[in-house]
């Protein structure tokens, strides 16, 4: 029988969602700074060190621009965007997230990055022998995934389903580098991530493969949002996620071709 994980009550989504939203918000502000202009670019967790490079790289051709990145769960960004924060640029790690907002008319028209699977991350040395998605079904296993309403525990939905496996985390986390850091602090014996992910933590995880992750391939799409003040300067950072040396930057990182 196939099962899925369980979802949270809408009303718990919704206070994680507002609880993250300060976070996010205090990080990210924009106007200008220093006679220059401040670029606000909202990116799904998974894209942090990717967009990191692509932003330091852009401010490199705009002495004058200083790109502020606002990194969490698809999700909750979304949420903020819908809720009126000031952003110019979102990149969401999944199609249907940014679907929402272009049904809104929050955003231009999307155009696809990259794209991404899940691989279980596990702690160096693999101490509960964990070699297949089923092992993550094990009593005892302490999993942590992404919530459902995030594209990662999106992703782990549709891959568990396909799989025919109930499984039992320990918590569901409002994104995939709070799964990852679950792992690399030793409070997890496995977490699914991104392929991705599970590069950039270098030698604090091992990865283990899972066929049935081709069930779920996310797509990452960007856009500039509508009635940014901003415009060209929010599309020509779109270009530049867009173009050779951006595709290049998130291909050496691990993301596939969209």
């Amino acid at each position: 029988m196939t099962a899925a994980l369980p979802r949270r009550a809408r009303a718990a989504g919704a206070a994680l969602v507002a609880a993250s939203a300060a976070v996010v918000v205090t990080a990210c502000s924009t106007g200008t700074t220093d006679g220059g202009t401040t670029l606000t670019v909202y990116a799904a967790a998974s894209l942090t060190e990717a967009f990191e490079q692509i932003a330091a790289d852009f401010e490199a051709e705009h002495p004058d621009v200083d790109v502020r990145l606002g990194v969490a769960g698809s999700s909750t960004l979304a949420a903020q965007i819908q809720q009126g924060a000031p952003a110019d640029v979102f990149a969401s790690a999944d199609t249907s997230t940014m679907d929402e907002l272009v049904a809104d008319g929050l955003v231009s028209t999307p155009q696809d990055i990259a794209a991404n699977a899940l691989e279980i991350a596990v702690p160096p040395g693999n101490p509960a022998g964990v070699s297949a998605l089923a092992d993550l079904a094990e009593p005892g296993l302490r999993l942590v995934v992404c919530a459902p309403e995030v594209p990662c525990g999106a992703a782990t939905t549709a891959v568990v389903g396909h799989a025919g496996l109930t499984l039992h985390p320990v918590s569901e986390e409002q994104s995939v580098t709070d799964v990852l850091g679950k792992v690399t602090a030793g409070e997890a014996d496995a977490g699914l991530v991104y392929v991705t992910d599970v590069a950039r933590a270098g030698d604090q995880v091992e990865g283990v493969m899972f066929r049935e992750s081709a069930a779920a391939v996310n797509t990452y799409p960007i856009a500039t949002i509508t009635g940014t003040p901003r415009p060209a300067l929010a599309d020509e950072f779109v270009d530049a996620v867009l173009s050779d040396d951006g595709r290049a930057v998130l291909a050496d990182l691990g993301f596939a071709a969209p």
